[in-house]
């Protein structure tokens, strides 16, 4: 009998998270989910909240506290771990924050979500990923490589530096028998579109937006034996927009 696959999940909450629990809980997987909002009552499906951790990844004492809560729950291993949590802060009228009108305590804690947790909770975890020979999958953004019409410069950095980082962790982690990669999705449809998304699919090549199933199924197929052989990597998500 094939024991039971495990996913620890960032920003399970909403949009391309909320997707990926879905596709994974659908094969059959344990989906422990992460996030700063308590467990849903309306969410049908996933492990509920026996298997959910509050989280607030821009603390991080909060993140060190329960990555021991978190390992309590794996029982000494880990199939794959996703880090799909993502923050974009926007001006007071909801526009783009530039360089400029960026404060440094903005920047340091969209670096905090968007980059630091993931070094945590990935090298924390690295002796449970080990045991399952598992997988590890960073969200990125077409914004970490093009300067964008909404995403902020700290949220670009931070998907740059996320990217980089992926680089080096599958360097670091290869001989543990653990893959690391990337997702770098560009626009995708989800209740939290900025203003203004939906004319830009006039500009991708194939003419209309992504679908968080879609993102899901490129997270699925990167942490399972299909792509057992892929490593270090960083796929675009985007209906060609970044060529």
């Amino acid at each position: 009998m094939t024991a039971t696959r495990t996913l620890l999940l960032t920003g399970a909450s909403r949009g391309i998270g909320h997707a990926t629990v879905r596709r994974f809980n659908a094969e059959g997987w344990r989906v422990i989910t992460c996030s700063r909002h308590p467990f849903p009552d309306e969410c049908p499906w996933g492990g509920g909240a026996a298997n959910h951790i509050q989280i607030d990844l821009a603390s991080p004492n909060d993140v060190i506290e329960k990555v021991e809560v978190i390992r309590g729950m794996l029982g000494g291993r880990l199939d794959a771990l996703v880090n799909n949590a993502g923050i974009s802060p926007k001006g007071p009228e909801g526009g783009r924050l530039n360089t400029f009108d960026t404060d440094l305590r903005t920047w340091g804690h969209v670096f905090h979500v968007n980059f630091f947790a993931s070094v945590v909770l990935a090298r924390s975890l690295k002796d449970e990923l080990a045991a399952a020979k598992g997988a590890v999958v960073n969200v990125t953004s077409i914004a970490g490589a093009r300067v964008h019409p909404f995403a902020g410069a700290a949220y670009a950095t931070s998907k740059a530096a996320l990217a980089a980082l992926t680089r080096e962790m599958a360097h670091d982690f290869g001989p543990l028998g653990v893959r690391v990669n990337a997702i770098a999705p560009g626009e995708i449809r989800t209740d939290i579109l900025s203003a203004g998304t939906e004319e830009l699919a006039d500009t991708i090549p194939m003419r209309r937006l992504g679908e968080p199933g879609e993102v899901a199924d490129t997270v699925y197929f990167l942490c399972t034996s299909p792509s057992a052989y892929i490593s270090g990597t960083e796929i675009e998500i985007n209906g060609a927009q970044h060529v």
